[in-house]
């Protein structure tokens, strides 16, 4: 250190030599590839290292061979954690996930057929708006498209449907958003979750860091599961009041036609308790 090398001169010096003689460094068992990557990352904190030095008994090369030991273990965490985390969002499909987002109902054949079938009493009448109340109350649930193709058999113009779920959807707006920022921490819990599992498995047992990262993990379970019951109990159906608001009804009519169009689908099903 006293003698005529600048520092940057040194540092050159040193990370050369640890370029080309990795067998001489506790780092002989990395690969090669990793051992590269970690120098690259090591690199910028060799000065720090050389300006910590001091000659207090133990050689410099001692004394670096100690600072690049304890430097390897903190980029195998940094290195492992992300990729923990790298393999936990890629291994996450969506068929497994907490929490899912419902896709919105399309219109087939079927549909077609049920609201033909719900639409008419037994002497032929249309009963236009128990189905526009049924499809306003789900409007969580119903399509650009599926609205479209409804509109015709149900007796109603197309562009006055859609304008009918706009404004439902307008009205339900706040309720819609906390909804999503609920479905989005769901998300991210679900993501926490898989880090656990994967960081336990990568983890010795019966040692201190096994036994706290299980009880983070048991405990990162039990709030997703609270998460999880929350969002199944939040409503995603419009109110009577707002669906009477929107067709331009009291709302004693609509609780009367939804109540009448159950009893329907009931005995469509089977289920009628009376014929």
């Amino acid at each position: 250190m006293a003698g005529g090398l600048k520092q940057a001169q040194l540092e050159g010096q040193i990370y050369t030599f640890l370029t080309g003689n990795q067998e001489k460094t506790c780092l002989n068992y990395w690969s090669r590839t990793d051992y590269e990557d970690f120098l690259s990352w090591f690199y910028p904190r060799l000065k720090r290292a050389i300006n910590s030095y001091r000659d207090i008994g133990s050689s410099f090369d001692a004394f670096l061979s100690k600072y690049l030991l304890i430097a390897s273990k903190e980029y195998r965490v940094r290195t492992v954690t992300n990729e923990i985390t790298e393999y936990s969002t890629w291994c996450a499909q969506v068929p497994e996930m907490y929490a899912r987002e419902e896709p919105p109902v399309y219109f087939n054949d079927e549909a077609e057929e049920f609201i033909k079938n719900i639409i008419t009493d037994k002497r032929g009448k249309k009963k236009t708006k128990q189905v526009l109340a049924l499809i306003l109350k789900c409007y969580y649930y119903i399509s650009e498209d599926f609205a479209e193709k409804a509109a015709p058999i149900i007796g109603i113009g197309k562009n006055e449907l859609l304008e009918m779920l706009k404004k439902i959807r307008s009205l339900r707006q706040e309720r819609d958003d906390k909804l999503y920022i609920l479905r989005e921490r769901v998300y991210r819990q679900f993501y926490r979750c898989l880090i656990y599992d994967k960081r336990l498995s990568l983890t010795k047992e019966d040692t201190a860091a096994y036994i706290k990262l299980n009880k983070q993990q048991k405990k990162a379970r039990q709030c997703l599961e609270k998460m999880r019951n929350r969002m199944a109990r939040t409503r995603t159906e419009a109110t009577n009041i707002q669906v009477a608001e929107v067709i331009g009804l009291k709302k004693g009519t609509v609780d009367s036609s939804l109540f009448q169009l159950k009893l329907k689908l009931e005995h469509m099903s089977g289920k009628a308790k009376l014929n």
